[in-house]
Order: C-alpha cells, then sequence, then structure tokens
C-alpha cells in the first residue's frame, strides 16, 4: 500500500489497518513508545497501520472560548514525524461540528467499522471519543467485541507521563528553555510555513532573511531572541541564523519569524521552509545604529559557524 497523509475520508481507499487515535501534538518520546507499539502490532496482524488525528484541534470547535490553544506542531509537522517512525497512514479528518455529536457508537461504526475497517485499535486507558467524550475503554472493549476487532490498552503510566511531557514542554519553551524542550521531544523545535517577501532590509546589509509565514496560527512560538538552528527544505539541511521578534532597530514591526541562512545564495521565495531551532542564542535587542546591528551580525555569523562546525569555524 502506498505510505502518506490522507486528508478525509473519502480519499481513503483501502481498509483493515491497526489503528491509534489522538492529538499527538509534539510526537515527543512518549508519544513515539505509543506508534512503536502500533507498528508492532500491525505487523502481528500483517496489517498497515494508521494514526487518525483531527484538524483543527477539537478544543478549538467544543471549547473556543475557554481554550487558551498552543500547539506544538502543524499539521504538516506532526504527519511527517509520525510517519519517520513507521506509521504507514495518517488519517487527518476535520473536526466538524458533525463529528463533534457523534456518538461514541456511531464514530466506532461511521469511522473506524465502515470507512476504516478496523482490525485493532491501541488507546490508552483515559482515552475518551464520540459526543462530548462520552465513550470510554470500556465501551470500546465491549464494541470491539461485538463487532471483531481489537482493543489493545496502552499502561496508565505511560499515558500519564506522555500527559506530564506535554505539559512540561509546552512550559519550558514558553520560559525560552529550547535545550530543556529538545531533550524531551527528541529533535529539535521546528517552526514552518512558506517564504513570503519581506521588507529586503536584509538583503541591503549583507544578510539576507527568508521571512517565513507560520503554517500554523495557533503555533507555540519560542520567546523573542536569536537561534541557531537547520533551515530544511527540498529535502536538504542548510545551517541559519534564526530571529524571532519585532526588528527593534529598523521600525516599529509585528512579531516575525525569519532566518538568514548561512552560506546559500538561492531563491527561497514560496518555499515551505521548517527551521529547526537547536540553541538559543542571544536576546533582541534595539541598537544604537544599523552600523552596530550589522557589527552584531557578523559577530552571530561567527558564533554559529563555531556552533555548527567548532573545529573548523566553517559552517557545512
Amino acid at each position: 500500500m502506498k505510505r502518506g497523509v490522507i486528508f478525509g475520508l473519502n480519499n481513503l481507499s483501502e481498509k483493515g489497518f491497526v489503528v491509534t487515535q489522538g492529538t499527538f501534538d509534539g510526537v515527543h518520546k512518549g508519544h513515539r513508545s505509543v506508534l512503536k507499539q502500533v507498528v508492532e502490532r500491525a505487523k502481528a496482524q500483517n496489517a498497515p497501520s494508521m494514526l487518525i488525528t483531527f484538524h483543527p484541534h477539537p478544543r478549538t470547535i467544543v471549547q473556543p472560548k475557554q481554550w487558551n490553544p498552543q500547539i506544538l506542531n502543524s499539521i504538516e509537522e506532526k504527519s511527517n514525524r509520525v510517519l519517520q517512525h513507521g506509521i504507514d497512514v495518517v488519517l487527518v479528518l476535520e473536526f466538524t461540528k458533525e463529528i463533534a455529536v457523534l456518538s461514541p457508537e456511531e464514530f466506532v461504526r461511521k469511522v473506524l467499522l465502515e470507512a476504516i475497517g478496523v482490525k485493532e485499535i491501541v488507546v490508552g486507558y483515559d482515552h475518551r471519543f464520540g459526543h462530548k467524550r462520552e465513550g470510554n475503554f470500556e465501551l470500546l472493549k465491549s464494541l470491539g467485541s461485538s463487532h471483531g476487532f481489537g482493543v489493545t490498552e496502552i499502561a496508565a503510566k505511560e499515558i500519564d507521563d506522555i500527559a506530564i511531557s506535554s505539559t512540561r514542554i509546552r512550559k519550558s519553551l514558553t520560559k525560552g528553555n529550547l535545550g530543556l524542550s529538545n531533550d524531551l521531544l527528541g529533535y529539535s523545535y521546528p517552526v514552518s510555513g512558506t517564504v513570503i517577501h519581506g521588507e529586503k532590509r536584509g538583503r541591503e546589509i549583507g544578510f539576507p532573511t527568508a521571512n517565513i509565514q507560520v503554517e500554523e496560527p495557533l503555533k507555540l512560538i519560542p520567546p523573542i531572541g536569536v537561534y541557531f538552528g537547520m533551515a530544511a527544505f527540498d529535502e536538504i539541511e542548510i545551517p541559519c541564523m534564526v530571529n524571532i521578534g519585532k526588528k527593534p532597530t529598523v521600525g516599529d514591526f509585528p512579531l516575525s519569524v525569519e532566518a538568514h541562512l548561512l552560506d546559500y545564495k538561492g531563491d527561497l521565495y514560496d518555499k515551505r521552509l521548517e527551521l529547526r531551532l537547536m540553541k538559543y542564542h542571544r536576546a533582541e535587542k534595539k541598537f544604537e545604529s544599523l552600523q552596530y546591528l550589522i557589527k552584531q551580525l557578523h559577530e552571530d555569523q561567527k558564533d554559529a559557524t563555531l556552533f555548527f562546525n567548532p573545529i573548523t569555524g566553517v559552517a557545512n
């Protein structure tokens, strides 16, 4: 079967999956242990594996006023990372008010059975589904027995650890502790989007930047500052300096994300860039003049090249 991301049940052409379901925001170390179990169960069943996830986040529909969203991954970031860990299909379902009012029994019948042909589902002890989250693990087991699909439980401690890790990642990112966040994630925190035209001031001072229109409006953006990381696009990675801020030296601008790619001169407009933040370097500040800013940028560039290649001091 063809692996990849499928948007909507109407685009699903095969049946007979071993599935898990959930937000999986961050796809951190805890999530990956669950994905591993799904892949193993799928191999045991000689069936393809699937993650069912929703977009937008269900709480933006059912609790729009009570929830202050901070999302770690865009749907693209999440899907790509899940696929990297062996899942065959990421099924993205648009979370609508119509889906929100499906009873647990209707959800199982219409989605899991009729559309997906589920062979087995892997979920946690606290898994809730259906209208007002009325469906629970015991109901799912009962429906599995009635309709002939297996239900495998993820250990309670594992589920609790996942929730704790997700909370710690969000808190540490908000506080600017990128090192702890990346350790918990098991990878460098990404900020992704399309390269758009900006003021082009960076080009005028010798530091052209790729201005990113962040693809997920609810994305948790780390604190203002200068970061070192990798810019990934077209299946390549290039070291970069990333500025998250308001460019106070040259004007009063809204918060922006822009990256200066080291030793790269190509055209990036309209490309999708994933900026993988590896190190917080310094705070953004307002310099006395443009010349002082340029001097600081040269110092940043030296520090960046040493960070990426400490032996030679040359960027890869």
